[in-house]
């Protein structure tokens, strides 16, 4: 997929598949690994609660239950702890936006499904969406961090695209990751309004016309034959 000019590789924190993990070592005991999900659930709730410019460690600390000095045992800065929040949550909206087995096989149902799917997880992680997306404007790491974590979304998007371009169904003269771009910027940027900025939306009168603006542009219409495999958002 072509990258950004001057992007750096992936940070080990962004694993094959779309999923993500922090890039600190975990915990070898139960005690540690229950101690450090502690201190990410408590400064998730914290960084909500509070923002995180106003937010202290000493906040996430209290609200785990421990001491301001634990805290520095498994994590060095906030914006390291922000880091492994923010890429928990895009593994699970990465997961969340693939289409289940359930699913009819055509392409325009998986691309509806997998629609109402990311927008349910935008939903209930928005108030920490709206932290990520102040830290990225403001730190250049933040900015890159998202940039980078954007792109396993953009790789099955372009897959699905191409696979569609193979079968006769998608539009053959679409430059496949360029697409997944522009209509993946599209659901984020529509995502922001909704969930983080307030604007009202009638959910199923959004989702289908979101999923109709997707299927379109890459030539997919309800009728498209069935049994193809399709791109996810």
């Amino acid at each position: 997929m072509a990258r950004r000019i001057g992007s750096p590789p992936l940070p080990s924190s962004v694993v094959s598949r779309g999923q993500t993990t922090s890039s600190v070592q975990t915990p070898s005991t139960a005690r540690g690994r229950r101690t450090r999900s502690a201190l990410i659930h408590a400064a998730r709730e914290t960084f909500e609660q509070m923002g995180f410019r106003d937010a202290r460690i000493s906040d996430i600390a209290a609200q785990a239950g421990t001491s301001y000095g634990v805290f520095y045992h498994y994590f060095k800065t906030k914006e390291e702890i922000l880091g492994e929040i923010f890429t928990v949550i895009t593994g699970e909206m990465f997961t969340a936006s693939r289409p289940s087995v359930d699913v009819a096989s055509d392409p325009y149902s998986r691309i509806l499904e997998a629609n109402r799917t990311y927008l349910a997880v935008a939903r209930r992680n928005a108030r920490l969406i709206a932290v990520i997306e102040e830290m990225a404007i403001r730190e250049p790491y933040f900015r890159e961090l998202k940039l980078q974590i954007r792109e396993p979304f953009l790789r099955r998007n372009a897959a699905g695209i191409r696979s569609l371009q193979s079968r006769g169904i998608a539009d053959p003269d679409l430059d496949p990751d360029l697409t997944a771009s522009i209509l993946g910027g599209m659901v984020e940027n529509f995502t922001l309004l909704w969930f983080v900025h307030g604007v009202e939306y009638d959910e199923a009168t959004a989702v289908t016309t979101l999923t109709k603006l997707w299927a379109r542009a890459i030539g997919v219409s309800p009728s498209t034959e069935a049994g193809k495999s399709a791109p996810h958002t």
